[in-house]
């Protein structure tokens, strides 16, 4: 299951450059699956099983990053987000682009104080001294990622882009322990453009029509010091969403996750997460309406170019998506 989270974040893809993303868990899954395609949006969609009710659970592919959208006559360039990036921690950080071309991140120092740091006093440095030969190297419109090798210390795996690579390696591994041998008629769903407003869960969603449908997801933490109270830490098990600010999970789904984890013995947290969303939020506004449930796995330093999480809470997300998928949602 390691090496699974460690390709997957190993890997290039911002929001809307998910491609290589997608190829490779499209190698991974393509004997496990009945039928798998990709859409024009790049979404992948896989299923197994034919019987039960329809469930779609999806894992987003992107990441993460910034886009290049000036360089000046010195070659330095300057950059915006691309996903909710906190200027704060960007200083001294380096960036990879799609052709393996890297820069760091230098911030203006005269008349700032780094507490004020903001996107307008970034720049992007690739080491170079005219436009010209930055030009070489980086163009306007490039995207660049975080660069962090994923590491596994103990229990804990450090890496960039775990959001949502772990969610994807859920799917993955989630798919090797059902061999196709599923109750209801699942659909795996990777998803691409997340991070910036859901869109490939918009889109992958009216295709599958689901009858219900999980998002599975990292979420923000609340064990380090003086972080905002929150109900999740890392290694006290797969977290089952009560409410973010896209979903509001209902009842019924709720207590069948929780009773679906309880029967086989799965360790979880309940989660209210104050701020942010996940692909659940365009799952359930499809066509009337789909009801939806989020499997989280708390995340430490969300977000950030080094993201920490548990490989217990990982092993957990895995067994209540295995069981979900084989769940009956008669009643749902």
């Amino acid at each position: 299951m390691k090496q699974t989270i460690r390709t997957l974040c190993e890997l290039y893809g911002p929001s809307g450059h998910e491609e290589r993303v997608v190829e490779k868990i499209e190698e991974m899954v393509k004997p496990r699956v009945d039928e798998f395609h990709r859409d024009v949006m790049g979404n992948l969609i896989t299923r197994i099983g034919s019987g039960g009710r329809k469930l779609m659970f999806a894992a987003h592919t992107d990441e993460i990053g910034v886009v290049v959208h000036y360089i000046d006559a010195k070659g330095f360039a300057r950059i915006s987000r691309v996903g909710g990036v906190n200027p704060l921690w960007l200083y001294g950080r380096r960036v990879q682009f799609a052709d393996g071309t890297i820069g760091v991140i230098g911030r203006e120092q005269r008349g700032t104080k780094p507490k004020d740091t903001d996107w307008n006093n970034l720049f992007l440095d690739v080491g170079v001294t005219c436009k010209k030969d930055a030009e070489k190297l980086i163009k306007i419109g490039d995207f660049g990622v975080f660069v962090r090798s994923p590491v596994t210390q103990g229990k804990v795996i450090i890496s960039k882009a775990l959001d949502d690579r772990i969610g994807c390696a859920v799917l993955i591994e989630a798919l090797k322990k059902l061999k196709k041998k599923v109750k209801n008629e699942v659909y795996f769903v990777f998803t691409v453009q997340e991070e910036v407003g859901v869109r490939g869960a918009r889109t992958s969603a009216w295709s599958v029509t689901p009858d219900v449908g999980y998002a599975v997801d990292i979420t923000t933490w609340g064990d380090t010091p003086l972080v905002e109270p929150m109900n999740t830490e890392l290694g006290k098990g797969v977290a089952i969403k009560a409410m973010d600010q896209g979903t509001i999970v209902s009842p019924k789904i709720r207590k069948l996750m929780i009773d679906t984890a309880e029967s086989n013995d799965i360790p979880y947290q309940i989660e209210v997460l104050r701020g942010g969303a996940t692909d659940a939020f365009a799952i359930q506004f499809t066509k009337t309406g789909v009801p939806c449930g989020v499997v989280s796995i708390p995340t430490r330093y969300v977000h950030q170019p080094s993201e920490m999480a548990h490989l217990d809470d990982f092993a957990g997300a895995v067994k209540l998506v295995t069981a979900l998928a084989n769940a009956d949602h008669s009643a749902i």
